[in-house]
């Protein structure tokens, strides 16, 4: 199961989903319920910054995956991969406020929309350092609220995830993942193939 092979991994596992969830992939809540199985099992401040860190950076890494894509491709390239009725709802929030926008799409779990509004950010060319320093600070903050939960509640949830029936949702949920991201990644390369040449 990738979530108990992550889950072995520790830190570097919460690195390696935070990229692939931030970038191309879909993993939704996959870096809050690892973070939270991690820091339950570990439930020191030191290890839960540490995997709030590694989450962070991650997801990082990520996004400037999706900048460096995006970036040079304009708003052309932008509607080509998002479809001409989403790019103007993201559009129309990025240009009115772009670092609010950001930060909203960071700290907001699924199904609130972020790689659309990180897409239109770097498309529109919204500073690199601005767009790596709000999504990096909101994340950031996002998993230290997830880790101090998992701090105070850390027995219950160990015990709780031990439930048959919550077993049984992490493999639905890793199973939609996969899923999710094949199409993801396919949608991804199909489009970029019809994508005109950027001059």
């Amino acid at each position: 199961m990738l979530f108990s092979f992550l889950l072995k991994l520790g830190g570097p596992g919460l690195l390696i989903l935070g990229v692939l969830d931030s970038s191309f992939l879909f993993a939704p809540f996959g870096n809050d319920l690892l973070l939270v199985a991690l820091t339950a099992r570990h439930p020191r401040v030191g290890s839960m910054l540490y995997y709030a860190g590694m989450s962070t950076i991650g997801s990082l890494l990520g996004t400037l995956l999706i900048d460096l894509t995006l970036r040079p491709l304009g708003a052309r390239g932008l509607e080509h991969h998002l479809g001409k009725r989403r790019v103007k709802r993201v559009q129309a929030r990025v240009e009115k406020n772009a670092g609010l926008a950001l930060a909203i799409a960071s700290l907001a779990p699924p199904p609130f929309p972020f790689t659309p509004f990180l897409m239109a950010a770097a498309a529109l060319q919204y500073s690199r350092t601005r767009l790596l320093a709000v999504v990096g600070a909101a994340r950031l903050g996002r998993f230290v609220v997830f880790g101090s939960l998992a701090l105070l509640f850390g027995k219950r949830i160990l015990k709780w995830a031990q439930n048959h029936t919550v077993q049984e949702f992490l493999i639905g949920l890793t199973v939609l993942c996969i899923i999710g991201s094949i199409v993801s990644v396919y949608g991804w390369i199909a489009r970029s193939r019809t994508l005109p040449a950027v001059r």
